[in-house]
């Protein structure tokens, strides 16, 4: 199973210690965010778990305590981009995240490390000549830290349209010529550029256009070979990453739009109770009569070891991996 943690909530930066509660307990109950009475168990443990992968904003709560990880593969994706606290309210100076991702790489290894650059948009403050200087900064400082650096642009439905007035859409040509000086300045730094369902035709401006979090980046990363199921779905038209399995509960991932000033105090809040739910999550299932597990609520099935099994292994697995016949290279640091 690959588990992910930010797609849906920067578990990192808020959860950290719920976190490192739940894997000390070796379980994790998971609602379904479009379906609360839908309830999935997933168990915590390196016989289960081939790869946690994490999404943040400030993996810097995490650290202290990332030794209590070593047993599992891990992959790291960091955002930092160059906004303000008026976009982005509660992520820390992109100094400070700076240094927490050099800290995370030399615990646990580059390759293991990304670096997320999105979304871009432009405004009056944010031109392209900004982010063009900004980008080179954080690259200089990265150099050496990270694996690649992934880029998207951002998407402006019309809510977006609604409550980020300001944004202006990256256009095919601005998107091109952007791109094209990422992959300048990441050659200069030794970070290639990959996007994740952004145009196809941005290969021919230099960038990776396969994905961000797909089941070959996993495999380099980990050194492990992964065996997806056939069944298994795309999360998005077009995109080849393994998002499933996430046990966040809110829209505050790293990859989530914070735009931020709106509403985020909304979405934080909708996190803190989606959270504070999971937690009283095992107390409300222990008092059902016939103490019937996460597993029976879902299934409507007694509880048994085996139907435990199949829900961990199936429903709520994203792959199996092999380990390679090489031995899984030790991190660099």
């Amino acid at each position: 199973m690959i588990l992910n943690t930010g797609c849906r909530t920067d578990i990192p930066a808020f959860f950290s210690e719920w976190f490192y509660n739940r894997v000390r307990e070796g379980y994790v109950f998971v609602r379904n965010p479009y379906c609360p009475e839908q309830v999935t168990r997933y168990r915590i443990s390196p016989d289960v778990v081939d790869v946690l992968c994490f999404c943040t904003k400030n993996p810097e709560p995490m650290m202290a305590r990332l030794a209590e990880l070593s047993a599992f593969q891990q992959f790291w994706f960091v955002t930092v981009t160059p906004y303000g606290p008026k976009i982005e309210p509660g992520v820390p100076n992109k100094w400070e995240v700076l240094k927490s991702v050099k800290a995370l790489s030399h615990q646990i290894g580059r390759k293991r490390v990304a670096w997320r650059y999105d979304p871009i948009f432009l405004t009056d403050t944010y031109s392209i000549e900004y982010h063009l200087k900004s980008f080179e900064k954080i690259a200089q400082e990265l150099s050496g830290q990270v694996s690649f650096c992934v880029i998207s642009f951002l998407d402006l439905y019309e809510k977006t349209k609604r409550n980020f007035p300001e944004a202006k859409e990256v256009g095919k040509s601005d998107q091109e010529f952007l791109t094209r000086e990422f992959v300048r300045i990441g050659k200069q730094y030794g970070i290639p550029i990959r996007t994740c369902c952004e145009n196809p035709d941005l290969e021919k401006c230099g960038a990776d256009v396969t994905g961000c979090m797909t089941k070959e980046v996993l495999e380099q990363a980990t050194g492990c070979r992964l065996q997806i199921p056939q069944k298994k779905k795309a999360v998005r038209d077009g995109c080849s990453c393994l998002l499933g399995s996430d046990i966040g509960i809110g829209i505050t991932g790293c990859g989530g739009i914070t735009i931020g000033s709106y509403s985020l105090s909304g979405l934080f809040i909708a996190t803190v109770l989606g959270i504070l739910a999971n937690l009283i999550l095992p107390r409300e299932l222990e008092s059902k009569s016939g103490e019937q597990s996460a597993d029976s609520v879902e299934n409507g099935q007694p509880d048994s070891k085996e139907n435990a099994e199949t829900v961990d292994a199936v429903e709520g697995e994203e792959a199996t991996a092999a380990q390679s016949e090489e031995q899984t290279t030790p991190a660099e640091s």
